[in-house]
């Protein structure tokens, strides 16, 4: 629970997309012998049924099934982009209703921002759990790099009022179902700590895939809360957007890990930059397709 995914440059995965479909033709009364014929016939024998009444549904049948798939894929495309969603999905049409949201100009990602999405209260008592209840920070693939992540990292018990407070700003917010929610995990980052850069998803075919997808599915959406001010250093870089959002106290940064075609997003790499002076608190709540635990 809470590790996170190593850095992918990974092909974009389409999982809606069937692989293969089974093909069957149920054949007229009239066609069932012509069909046993055909089959009773050696290889070179079959090629001569080319153009029988058999051969031609098969071929019809193929056609259908072929527009079939393209027609659902379309049609979940275009659900999209009028704005329904799946329960463990948020959506710009949800945010931006919010007063103070702005959307990142990019086509790249969705990637969003609200300052003072905490009070100064809430990030103090936030901070106080994550510093009692801190532990060394883990990664399912660090891929041999032992100082890729290298923060402190706190699981926030759900019946503290401050995080069943949060919970519930954070529902109204997205509006995703708190079913598909994983625990809100806490980090702290020490002068010199960092996270190099990564991805939220867990790359379709890697190694760690199966060990954290098999029941709840991959990681749709991210939301973060900065906690306090950095004195130095603390940001966190979005390459693919060639920009950096710096430690506010209460803002809220969040973000889909999936492109509209469900696929995952390479665009979403991004850098826990090195703490140069004082320490950074955060907050992460990740989202799953499937219900959490």
């Amino acid at each position: 629970s809470g590790t996170t995914n190593r850095r992918s440059n990974q092909l974009s995965y389409d999982r809606h997309m069937p692989q293969s479909l089974p093909i069957g033709v149920p054949c007229s009364g009239a066609d069932k012998p012509a069909e046993a014929a055909v089959k009773s016939l050696p290889a070179r024998g079959r090629a001569c049924c080319i153009g029988t009444p058999v051969w031609e549904a098969k071929t019809a049948q193929k056609a259908i099934l072929s527009k079939k798939i393209t027609t659902l894929a379309q049609r979940r495309r275009l659900a999209i982009t009028k704005g329904m969603k799946a329960p463990c999905e948020s959506s710009a049409e949800h945010l931006t209703r919010w007063a103070g949201v702005q959307r990142i100009p990019t086509d790249r990602l969705e990637i969003f921002q609200l300052r003072g999405f905490l009070d100064p209260e809430q990030c103090r008592a936030l901070i106080d759990l994550i510093d009692a209840g801190r532990r060394p920070s883990t990664i399912a693939d660090d891929n041999g790099d032992h100082t890729f992540r290298t923060s402190e990292t706190c699981d926030l018990d759900s019946g503290e009022p401050v995080v069943l407070e949060l919970e519930r700003r954070l529902l109204a917010l997205s509006q995703i179902d708190a079913r598909f929610g994983e625990p809100v995990q806490g980090q702290r980052y020490d002068v010199g700590q960092e996270f190099k850069p990564h991805t939220d998803y867990f790359a379709p075919g890697g190694r760690d895939y199966e060990t954290y997808c098999s029941v709840a599915g991959q990681r749709s959406w991210t939301f973060m809360v900065y906690l306090n001010e950095v004195a130095g250093g603390g940001g966190t870089r979005f390459k693919a957007l060639n920009k950096i959002f710096r430690p506010q106290m209460g803002k809220l940064l969040c973000w889909n890990n999936r492109r509209p075609d469900g696929s995952v997003n390479p665009h979403t790499l991004h850098h826990g930059m090195k703490v140069r002076s004082g320490v950074k608190y955060v907050i992460t709540k990740w989202y799953r397709e499937k219900p959490w635990g």
